[in-house]
């Protein structure tokens, strides 16, 4: 089950953490080896990503194919519905959404001295805050505020789906 943890070092999420964005992390176990790339199309192809990639065709005009989110995922586009690649290690992916407000964050770390192997995968986002254009002060708004605890859950439920669907094989 999904669960918060820190980010690991040289995570990419680790720059906006240091300049006072929102940032989460939530680890799972998925069996076996998993790469990024399947990894993230895994993510970007379940049913309830599919919905949120209805709901962003219906309100920003920003369509998607299951195609397009496997070639994001093996590096192939640069831009996803809604996201574009910021930033791209061998076990990490780094997607800024076009208002350039947050990131989701995907990370693979396997474990093969393990009893069978497996590996942790790594969810994450960052909220960028609103700087105020009279005062210079940072703040993160009323709606980050209200939508908080449904985005700790959802993420949650993303990354639950995810393993299940790379356990299912």
């Amino acid at each position: 089950m999904p669960h918060p943890c820190p980010r690991p070092p040289g995570s990419l999420l680790n720059t906006y953490a240091a300049s006072g964005a929102y940032t989460d992390c939530y680890g799972a176990d998925a069996p076996g080896t998993v790469s990024l790339a399947h990894y993230v199309e895994t993510f970007y192809t379940g049913r309830l990503f599919k919905l949120e990639r209805l709901l962003l065709r219906w309100f920003a005009a920003r369509s998607s194919t299951d195609a397009d989110a496997g070639q994001v995922a093996r590096g192939e586009r640069a831009d996803f519905a809604a996201w574009r690649v910021e930033g791209r290690a061998g076990d990490q992916l780094l997607m800024c959404d076009f208002a350039g407000r947050t990131r989701s964050w995907f990370m693979v770390a396997p474990d093969d001295a393990a009893a069978g192997a497996r590996t942790r995968l790594y969810f994450g986002s960052a909220v960028v805050p609103l700087r105020d254009a009279r005062t210079g002060a940072s703040r993160m708004g009323w709606a980050f505020q209200a939508l908080l605890g449904f985005h700790r859950l959802y993420s949650r439920a993303l990354l639950s789906q995810a393993v299940s669907r790379l356990s299912r094989g």
